[in-house]
């Protein structure tokens, strides 16, 4: 997706087709700021990992952002993994990749998503008994009724329409699941990729977030730029 001095890179966290083109778009685009899907925490966990940490810090995580999004973060965490084992990709490699690039060629990174501790409190106060209820039937169709489950290539991202199918069956199924975690995070980074664009008009901006947000993004910029 392109926009005057704005290219949007959709990408899947553990596909290696989106390392590849990450690396493409900064070849072919020259950008001269990489914005990325990330805040300072999740900038850091990701570059800086430490091993144990994690389970002395459990229930002050939990006081911080909630009991509900404490599990989601784990479970999240655990199929992102799982998945990523699948196709032997670690995820967040997307992001990682853009973060080298970037520094690689000595250009400026930007930091667009919402600190992932107001996510997660959001989710907490948001997150209903009959969503959570969809999710375990969701999970019981997913291992026992297959066919009903929409089939894509891990390793790849997956198509337009692909993508439009499942956000629509989350929409519907997970309303305030999807308020939190794409919605409100799409605005937040939009907002923040036009106040970029608006600060160095000058400059080419490259920003990496998955696919599922890079459509939405593109139309809030261009009414905020209309209206500007």
């Amino acid at each position: 997706m392109k926009f005057k001095n704005l290219i949007i890179v959709g990408t899947s966290h553990i596909a290696k087709q989106s390392m590849r083109e990450v690396e493409e778009a900064v070849s072919n685009n020259k950008p001269d700021i990489i914005a990325i899907e990330l805040d300072r925490r999740r900038f850091i966990a990701l570059m800086h990992k430490k091993k144990g940490k994690k389970d002395r810090i459990r229930l002050r995580d939990i006081r911080r952002i909630g009991v509900k999004g404490y599990l989601f973060s784990l479970i999240g965490g655990y199929v992102q993994k799982k998945l990523g084992k699948i196709v032997g990709v670690v995820p967040g490699s997307d992001m990682k990749k853009a973060i080298k690039l970037a520094k690689k060629n000595n250009l400026q990174i930007a930091l667009i998503d919402q600190d992932i501790e107001v996510t997660l409190k959001k989710f907490s106060k948001s997150f209903t008994w009959r969503e959570k209820w969809h999710i375990v039937a969701d999970i019981f169709k997913g291992i026992f009724f297959r066919k009903n489950v929409v089939q894509f290539d891990l390793s790849k991202v997956p198509d337009e329409q692909v993508i439009k199918k499942m956000m629509k069956e989350v929409k519907v199924r997970y309303p305030n699941l999807y308020r939190v975690l794409v919605t409100e995070r799409n605005k937040i980074m939009a907002v923040n990729l036009f106040k970029i664009m608006k600060e160095h008009p000058d400059k080419k901006i490259l920003a990496v977030v998955g696919a599922g947000h890079a459509e939405d993004m593109m139309k809030i910029i261009e009414g905020k730029h209309r209206l500007y």
